[in-house]
């Protein structure tokens, strides 16, 4: 398998809120950002894998400041690490006020997503290999996560044989 190339494991969209994607006091529900933090991070796994690939978990979404009506949200997604099937795609959204040209750090999310194949089933991933200090700093972060992750289901399996 070829090596992804750099402008391939990464993206960022840019959406206006509108006064749709708000609750009664103005702000932008958590639940439109998280659909378009899962939209931008599949557009990153489909393009790296360049075939099919779904969410299989979000293992992190904090939101830190809160974006309104009018505002720009802008998503960053990119890979951060793969395994055999498995991608973990870390996601930054900010919001910027377009009047004030202010801009917070409204969320951050990580999402895994597995490569499947014609059949629907989990097939090998492109490898990835991150290349600039920023990338490898990324990728190094993600398999500290990676191995938590596999600790709590290993921890989540156990739980469930109990009595």
């Amino acid at each position: 398998m070829q090596q992804t190339s750099s402008p391939e494991t990464s993206i960022t969209i840019a959406i206006q809120m509108l006064p749709q994607d708000a609750n009664p006091y103005g702000s932008i529900h958590g639940g439109i950002i998280m659909k378009h933090i899962d939209t931008a991070a599949g557009i990153v796994a489909i393009r790296h894998v360049r075939g099919n690939a779904v969410t299989a978990s979000i293992d992190r979404l904090d939101f830190h400041y809160p974006a309104y009506v009018g505002d720009l949200l802008m998503l960053k997604a990119s890979i951060n690490l793969v395994g055999r099937s498995s991608m973990e795609v870390g996601v930054r959204v900010e919001a910027e006020n377009l009047l004030t040209g202010e801009v917070r750090h409204t969320a951050s999310a990580y999402l895994t997503f597995v490569a499947l194949d014609k059949k629907g089933r989990p097939t090998l991933a492109r490898p990835y290999h991150p290349t600039t200090p920023e990338q490898i700093h990324r990728h190094e972060e993600a398999k500290i996560r990676r191995k938590m992750r596999l600790a709590e289901k290993n921890r989540e399996r156990k739980a469930a044989k109990l009595p």
